[in-house]
């Protein structure tokens, strides 16, 4: 588990840029929605693919920012010698 946590948390500054561009694709698709709603209505369909896309990404990386932030807790709150 620990082995885990480490491969999806070791670049927190790599996931948070890839969270703020899946933020931006969700705003992005937003506006294809709103678009569809006083156009055409396949701006909704791309709109909505794009809005799944984004919330995948966004997820992903909120899984490698979360898993950072729980091994900092973990290794700060184990004892510095196992051996006592």
């Amino acid at each position: 588990m620990i082995k885990l946590l480490e491969k999806l948390g070791q670049n927190p500054q790599r996931s948070l840029t890839l969270f703020l561009r899946g933020l931006g694709l969700f705003v992005i698709g937003l506006i294809f929605v709103a678009l569809g709603y006083f156009y055409h209505h396949l701006w909704q369909v791309i709109g909505v693919v794009i809005l799944g896309f984004a919330c995948l990404i966004s997820a992903w990386a909120y899984l490698g920012i979360f898993a950072n932030r729980w091994l900092n807790i973990i290794f700060r709150t184990r004892p510095a010698n196992k051996n006592r």
